[in-house]
């Protein structure tokens, strides 16, 4: 480990067990919390936990409670009901400077009349660290985040990018247990953006703090977190890891917000412990998926299949399940990959995510042609709510 990330470690922690002290998988806890704006329930009895060292998202549409609970947890809004813990410490009745917290705001909020090393020397000064102290924990945060040149310039000189940097060093100055992120990329274009979530995962990665960050944005939140809590109408609606949540959502919400997909609604007409059969009126033949559900049959439900699950051919697929004809509407053209827009004989439109190289083996459909849209037995999500 580096110098400067050895440097800013998070304060070493206090308490035991028996105390009270979380362990393990419970760094931050969120127990039962409710936020109330006179008649508006902001956040609807959430119940959440976040390990120490996980960088952790919460993730959701503008006014779904994640950055009402992302200010409960820095103090700037009061708990209605419930409680939240950090390391085993009720935070209740804990004002915001006493809490081991630090939050790096979207606009990053750095003073514009102040250098860099000034904007990130502000919080330990007003802590009361002085001397050699103050000007090597200063020094170490700024060549973490590789701004350490750019010490004596004020933030009006610096690109987007280097403002976030130095607010991150500024957050990370003072060692907390938890950084809170609200929207950290959101200031920032896409090419910056996408290298810069990199850049923030490693450096967060080095130091070891604990990190809970608020994003509207699947791809920024699928890139950097540990585990995501998708969020709707103020509860959370799905927790895992991005891959489980991409793979395996569990309701329609989650499939069409976390990415994009193709929704098919039928009913349930065969039900075994290896299968399932559904019939919709939105394709010709039978959907198949290749595990049970337990349920009745004619229980109504939804068939999830992602874009790049989804090939296109120009023969009809053999077998008598999972397929359509139709023909092209749209055609996208991404680089690597072409997004087909099929509308199918039902008036059913399916997105398929087509390789290049996929592409130049069915001779490049163009629009109006007739096509085939099939996919496999695993490619299918069972939705039910």
């Amino acid at each position: 480990m580096s110098e400067q990330s050895s440097a800013l470690k998070a304060a070493p922690q206090s308490g035991s067990a028996s105390s009270g002290q979380s362990t393990g998988d419970d760094f931050v806890r969120i127990v039962d919390v409710v936020k109330r704006f006179d008649e508006t329930v902001a956040v609807k009895g959430v119940n959440l936990s976040v390990r120490k060292g996980e960088l952790f998202a919460l993730l959701g549409s503008s006014g779904c409670g994640k950055s009402t609970l992302l200010r409960m947890l820095a103090g700037l809004e009061s708990v209605t009901e419930g409680q939240i813990l950090i390391d085993g410490e009720d935070l209740a009745s804990m004002p915001p400077y006493r809490r081991p917290v630090n939050m790096m705001f979207q606009s990053y909020a750095l003073f514009p009349h102040m250098s860099v090393e000034s904007n990130v020397a502000f919080g330990l000064k007003q802590e009361g660290v002085k001397g050699g102290e103050l000007k090597d924990r200063v020094h170490n945060a700024l060549q973490l985040v590789q701004m350490a040149q750019y010490a004596k310039r004020k933030p009006h000189q610096l690109s987007g990018g280097q403002q976030q940097r130095v607010a991150l060093a500024r957050s990370l100055v003072k060692r907390p247990k938890l950084l809170l992120l609200d929207e950290p990329m959101s200031a920032l274009d896409k090419q910056i953006r996408q290298r810069t979530q990199i850049e923030l995962v490693n450096i967060l990665d080095q130091v070891g703090v604990t990190c809970i960050m608020v994003t509207h944005d699947q791809e920024e939140a699928m890139t950097m977190a540990n585990r995501i809590a998708v969020m709707s109408e103020g509860r959370i609606v799905q927790l895992g890891t991005p891959h489980e949540v991409y793979e395996y959502p569990n309701s329609r919400f989650s499939a069409q917000f976390i990415g994009s997909t193709n929704l098919f609604d039928g009913n349930v007409v065969e039900d075994e412990p290896d299968h399932i059969f559904i019939e919709s009126p939105e394709l010709p033949v039978r959907l198949y998926v290749s595990h049970g559900i337990t349920g009745p049959l004619g229980m109504p439900v939804t068939i999830s299949v992602r874009p790049e699950r989804i090939a296109l051919t120009r023969k009809p697929p053999e077998g008598a399940f999972n397929w359509g004809r139709g023909k092209v509407t749209n055609i996208a053209y991404m680089g690597g990959y072409s997004l087909y827009h099929v509308m199918l004989e039902s008036g059913k439109t399916v997105v398929a995510n087509v390789t290049s190289l996929a592409l130049g083996e069915i001779d490049s459909p163009t629009l109006d042609d007739e096509v085939y849209v099939r996919w496999s037995a695993q490619a299918g999500v069972v939705l039910t709510s």
